[in-house]
């Protein structure tokens, strides 16, 4: 994938993927107002809440304010800071990526046809973390939190971006 080259030897790698009902073009728009102030990250709001990510409720339409995202950009996450965006492909690849405190990681969504009405949403997350206990500690403790937020937004986008369409269709 294309957010494979920000970290080439990972110490953890998870990819999940959901498969919905639409076209890439009506899911992108999702991924591009996701964060902070924006349309949030469609997961467990509550606990998104609880922690500091969100303020308020994920989204639950496209917001036209927040469809513009360019390489270099921030998607923010709570009050502090936020997810560089280092690669965008429109409607197929947005990736996120940094490295701070001796830990270098990717997170990338993709978009991939399947067929002329689906689409495979891909999330990917890898992290080389430093050697030694208490980093494998920690990703022990984050790697199934993370699974279960993960697996939740993209379930999340996949019910409005299918909800979307059925509106869509309803109207015309």
């Amino acid at each position: 994938m294309l957010g494979d080259t920000a970290v080439t030897l990972p110490s953890y790698e998870a990819t999940l993927g959901v498969t919905i009902d639409t076209q890439p073009a009506a899911i992108w728009p999702w991924l591009m107002q996701m964060g902070y102030r924006r349309g949030g990250l469609y997961s467990y709001d509550w606990l998104d809440r609880l922690f500091g990510y969100l303020d308020a409720p994920s989204a639950e339409r496209i917001l036209p304010e927040w469809q513009q995202l360019a390489v270099g950009d921030e998607i923010p996450i709570g009050r502090g800071g936020g997810f560089p965006v280092t690669a965008i492909e429109p409607l197929r690849s947005l990736v996120l990526a940094g490295r701070a405190n001796g830990v270098a990681w990717s997170w990338e969504l993709t978009l991939v046809p399947a067929g002329p009405r689906h689409t495979r949403l891909l999330s990917r997350n890898r992290v080389l973390t430093p050697r030694g206990l208490r980093a494998r500690l920690t990703m022990m403790l984050i790697a199934p939190a993370a699974f279960v937020m993960t697996r939740k937004m993209l379930l999340g986008i996949k019910r409005r971006a299918e909800a979307s369409l059925c509106a869509q269709r309803r109207a015309a």
